[in-house]
């Protein structure tokens, strides 16, 4: 099992930028894809951004596609997710999740981490 904890949420302005961090511990060994997702007020969760482990191969939900950058840094056991030129319809709860094999379900989850953008 792997445990992730997600941190840098916050309050910002539209057109301003936020790092989340998601760190994870476990069997981490067994990771295979790393993700991004978030839910907003009254709407189902849904895919942001994700990232291999080995390979490095990124993908984006479109309406980010441009704005925000998933990283990772298999050494700490970390992997970020870089948001710029932030839009109100951005606010959600940001959770960052883990899956063992590139085509399995998401099996691992943080607990979420807010983020708030004001207009």
């Amino acid at each position: 099992q792997v445990q992730l904890v997600e941190s840098g949420g916050g309050l910002v302005q539209a057109g301003g930028s936020l790092r989340l961090s998601c760190a994870a511990s476990g069997r981490t060994s067994s990771v295979r894809r790393m993700g991004w997702f978030r839910q907003a007020p009254g709407k189902e969760r849904a895919f942001v951004a994700l990232i291999y482990r080995t390979s490095g191969t990124t993908s984006y939900e479109d309406s980010v596609k441009d704005r925000f950058t998933i990283s990772k840094d298999n050494a700490k056991n970390l992997f970020y997710l870089e948001m710029n030129s932030l839009k109100p319809e951005d606010t959600a709860v940001y959770y960052c999740a883990t899956s063992p094999f590139a085509t399995t379900p998401w099996d691992s989850w943080g607990q979420g981490t807010q983020v708030t953008v004001s207009s």
